[in-house]
């Protein structure tokens, strides 16, 4: 029984160890990253000492003109907060008075299969969770959030747990698998914005998501025409459109 025991408590830890990001690759990318910033600056935001107590990075952006209140912006797999259109949309938002909070969120290794992120989700709920709480540190009692793909499903696995954190909108960019789960009930309104050639999983699925936009009031689903699942050339036109969509929340 005790060797059962100790074999148990081994694949355990092991499963543990399997779940964990890759914090030197988050470094690698805050070195490449941070020291070239020209819009916005660094930020480090800490989680609680209950969710690990890792310390991350972050690039806020403070709003142009007059402000509209703030936007958390989540990347999607294996990348940093600068990356595509996340960057783009850091400093255009900013640009149409959003003040924009781009966060690292959990890597793996860059071998690392993309299913393996699915261990990573309960972590990255606490980075979202902490990034909010900074923002509310800051005098933004809410904010909307823009996510992109595998981002827009760990933003889905967070609020599907968390429906009360302090949200004005969620904004889902081409949602990785296509999906969007255990939504109902949500205080705030959804908008699903996928691309014309974006990967077939969203394509695909664009009717099921839409059926769960139904059941929330104010949320809405937008195909942006002519580019694809990184909404290549069309950055400016999406930041337009998120403010279009923003701005109609009540």
């Amino acid at each position: 029984m005790r060797a059962l025991a100790l074999a148990a408590a081994f694949l355990l830890l092991a499963g543990c160890a399997a779940m964990a990001p890759d914090y030197a690759r988050e470094q690698r990318w805050a070195d490449e990253i941070v020291p070239g910033l020209v819009v916005g600056e660094a930020v480090r935001i800490d989680l609680p000492k209950q969710a690990g107590g890792h310390r991350f990075v972050g690039l806020m952006t403070r709003a142009s003109g007059k402000p509209k209140g703030a936007v958390l912006l989540v990347h999607g797999m294996g990348v940093h907060p600068d990356f595509g259109v996340t960057g783009a949309l850091r400093a255009r938002l900013a640009d149409l008075g959003y003040t924009t909070l781009s966060i690292q969120m959990p890597v793996l290794n860059a071998d690392a299969p993309a299913e393996g992120y699915l261990r990573l989700f309960p972590q990255a709920a606490a980075r979202l969770t902490a990034a909010m709480q900074y923002l509310n540190e800051r005098g933004y009692a809410r904010a909307a959030v823009v996510s992109h793909s595998l981002g827009a499903r760990m933003v889905n696995y967070w609020l599907s747990r968390q429906p009360t954190q302090p949200v004005t909108a969620w904004i889902a960019l081409a949602v990785s698998d296509g999906e969007l789960q255990a939504l109902k009930g949500l205080p705030f309104p959804v908008f699903d914005v996928y691309a014309e050639k974006d990967l077939d999983v969203v394509l695909g699925n664009a009717r099921e998501r839409a059926a769960v936009l139904r059941q929330l009031p104010g949320s809405k689903q937008v195909m942006v025409y002519g580019t694809d699942h990184y909404f290549t050339r069309r950055e400016k036109e999406l930041a337009v459109l998120i403010d279009q969509l923003l701005r109609g929340v009540k």
